[in-house]
């Protein structure tokens, strides 16, 4: 075994003991609800300037993804203040930049091969404006309304169709029935071993205290809309290794592979 081989197997083993460890994800796991959810922990971070209200571990992981699979087009619900379309957006620049060395191309900017479709029914003025300035913004579309509207939907699936290799991240309307209308409209265009990722299937562990006044909590949250999508479509399974090598994110059981 080389070198590679072997600091990679080692790191395998320490993820299969830090996922057996159930101590050491309940700890993890109280963390997150003392930070996030009650003090809003989140919101202290940013990508290239632009907030992204996501854990860094969920961040590194999303890295880890878009360089594994090199998606041609990443489809988000759930914009905010646009920090998660930068930082992907971000990310495909860095592949099509390397890609193009590897082949001795000479990249033109201002036609990106790779692109970031952005959903959310409320796309704030000055939100739309900061992301429509930003430097990566040439990778970017932004569509306004639900994310579950069928013309919405329809207006998607014909965007994705011009491409080949397909992420979908869903964070918008945590309750189940809208996450589940999502999976149904949005996990058929992920392509085969690539991803679906739902976030804030943590929303599942809250204390029903820290989720007053929001229409979701725990029994309607995205963890059991995802484990309903999951009874009737073998075509997805959830890739536990991601969430055992986190310990700290808010896509337990979220991290959707398609395997068929």
């Amino acid at each position: 075994m080389n070198p590679i081989e072997q600091f990679q197997a080692e790191v395998e083993q320490n993820i299969a003991r830090l996922g057996a460890d159930t101590s050491l994800k309940q700890a993890s796991l109280d963390w997150m609800l003392q930070t996030g959810a009650a003090g809003a922990y989140t919101y202290n971070f940013s990508w290239m300037g632009r907030p992204i209200i996501q854990y860094p571990q969920d961040m590194v992981a999303m890295q880890e993804l878009i360089w594994a699979i090199k998606p041609d087009l990443i489809i988000e619900t759930g914009i905010a203040h646009g920090g998660s379309l930068i930082m992907n957006a971000s990310l495909l620049a860095l592949l099509d930049l390397c890609e193009a060395q590897e082949q001795g191309r000479v990249l033109d900017p201002r036609k990106p091969a790779r692109q970031v479709l952005g959903i959310d029914i409320d796309i704030r003025a000055h939100n739309r404006e900061a992301i429509e300035s930003h430097p990566m913004a040439a990778r970017i579309q932004m569509l306004q309304g639900s994310s579950v509207d069928p013309a919405l939907v329809a207006q998607v699936k014909d965007i994705a169709s011009k491409y080949q290799r397909v992420l979908v991240s869903l964070d918008s309307n945590h309750t189940h029935e809208h996450v589940l209308a999502e999976l149904e409209a949005y996990a058929p265009l992920v392509s085969v071993g690539s991803y679906c990722v739902v976030f804030d299937t943590v929303v599942e562990d809250m204390p029903p205290e820290l989720c007053e006044g929001r229409p979701w909590g725990p029994g309607n949250s995205p963890l059991t809309a995802a484990r309903e999508y999951l009874a009737g479509h073998p075509e997805f399974e959830v890739d536990r290794n991601i969430e055992h090598k986190l310990l700290i994110t808010v896509a337990r059981e979220g991290f959707l592979r398609r395997v068929g």
